[in-house]
């Protein structure tokens, strides 16, 4: 099931590939399991400073689960139980992921691959992708541990209409309702995302991981403890800060070593 999940390394940038073209990527409880693991042995690793995930081609990102393994895996509230567990940890391993992730959407992002690329920091699509959430005509829901990133990423009201309605609808739509944070011609996706990935990886590494906990930890209605105040200062004392300031005075572009 590796090679479902492919892991492809280019200096600090990771790139993690739905490997299934034959289904148009279409997500079986395997490659589940292991996207989790891979996204937690990556937030683990501080070589890295950017991953991108995508699916393999230029058809689809993932239309969601393949329908044909649900009646031997998911036929039953027992067997759906063992499977959001599986489901459940790798959207926290993606979600709680340290370094930043750029969703590379080709063609169709539907489904559970909608909620996996709506984990990602940044979500880069062509002008001809797809979304939406049509699980009602399978008569499913999307339980609580799959509907938070949908609701965070479109609001309420947007996420309840993609819901009932379970329309499948086009790239502007999906850039209006928050799903996609930028849209452009279907043959420059793959570069467009490699270039973002690439300026992260210029940035400090350190920062950027800041900046995922302090977003994440803002979304929390409970009030900062004076320890998680202070944290927004211990920046100026990162090695990262004194080669980036240098590097500005010296009009020279910054080699950042994460510490």
């Amino acid at each position: 099931m590796e090679d479902a999940i492919l892991v492809r390394r280019e200096d600090t940038i990771v790139t993690v590939v739905l490997n299934r073209p034959h289904k148009l990527n279409a997500l079986t409880k395997p490659m589940w399991q292991r996207l989790g693991e891979v996204f937690e042995e990556l937030s683990a690793d501080d070589a890295v400073r950017c991953i991108v995930l995508r699916g393999a081609g230029t058809k689809s990102f993932a239309p969601g689960n393949d329908i044909s393994e649900f009646e031997n895996e998911r036929s039953n509230v027992e067997q759906a139980r063992a499977y959001g567990r599986i489901m459940h940890r790798t959207i926290d391993a993606i979600a709680n992921c340290r370094h930043p992730v750029v969703a590379m959407i080709h063609g169709i992002c539907v489904g559970g691959g909608l909620e996996i690329a709506g984990l990602a920091d940044i979500r880069i699509c062509g002008e001809s992708s797809r979304f939406g959430v049509p699980i009602k005509n399978l008569g499913l829901v999307m339980a609580y541990g799959e509907i938070r990133a949908l609701i965070g990423l479109a609001g309420h009201a947007a996420a309840m209409e993609i819901l009932l309605e379970g329309r499948v609808f086009d790239a502007r739509e999906a850039r209006d309702k928050g799903l996609v944070t930028r849209v452009v011609p279907d043959d420059q996706v793959e570069a467009e995302s490699l270039a973002a990935a690439q300026r992260i990886a210029e940035g400090a590494p350190l920062v950027a991981r800041w900046h995922k906990k302090f977003a994440r930890r803002i979304a929390d209605p409970r009030p900062l403890t004076e320890e998680e105040y202070d944290e927004g200062f211990a920046c100026f004392g990162s090695e990262d800060f004194r080669i980036g300031y240098r590097a500005f005075l010296a009009k020279a572009r910054p080699q950042f070593e994460g510490r």
